[in-house]
């Protein structure tokens, strides 16, 4: 079991962003920039290519929403999305808000912010969502 299946079955805690009964979005840890979340399917599956069509077009709408939520949570040019997927077995989409291509770049160092602000930004992104 990959840990973010443990975490869309909150075995591990996070900083939960979104859901529905199909797919999970959360904080990533060690983020680019505020708002930087993860979207998973709750179904454990290596590669997004590996999803059925019907499957991952869900999934992509279910990221667009949640894009939305974070664009209006925290005003940017536009929010970036990037499938890497090769640091967890888990299929995964990054969500990025933008305000230039520079903050696409994970080389960039990660934002160190504590439990507090993660919770706050996770708070707000989850209240535009439900929107």
């Amino acid at each position: 079991m990959s840990i973010f299946t443990k975490i869309a079955e909150g075995e591990i805690p996070s900083y939960k962003c979104a859901e529905n009964e199909e797919f999970y979005a959360f904080l990533d840890i060690n983020p680019l920039v505020k708002g930087h979340t993860l979207v998973i399917p709750r179904r454990e599956v290596d590669y997004i290519f590996d999803m059925e069509d019907d499957e991952l077009a869900r999934f992509q709408v279910f990221a667009k929403k949640v894009a939305v939520a974070i664009k209006s949570a925290f005003p940017c040019v536009k929010v970036g999305q990037a499938v890497l997927g090769l640091e967890v077995p888990h299929a995964h989409i990054h969500l990025v808000p933008m305000q230039s291509e520079k903050d696409m770049n994970f080389s960039n160092p990660k934002l160190q912010l504590s439990s507090e602000e993660m919770a706050a930004i996770a708070d707000k992104i989850y209240k535009e969502f439900a929107k």
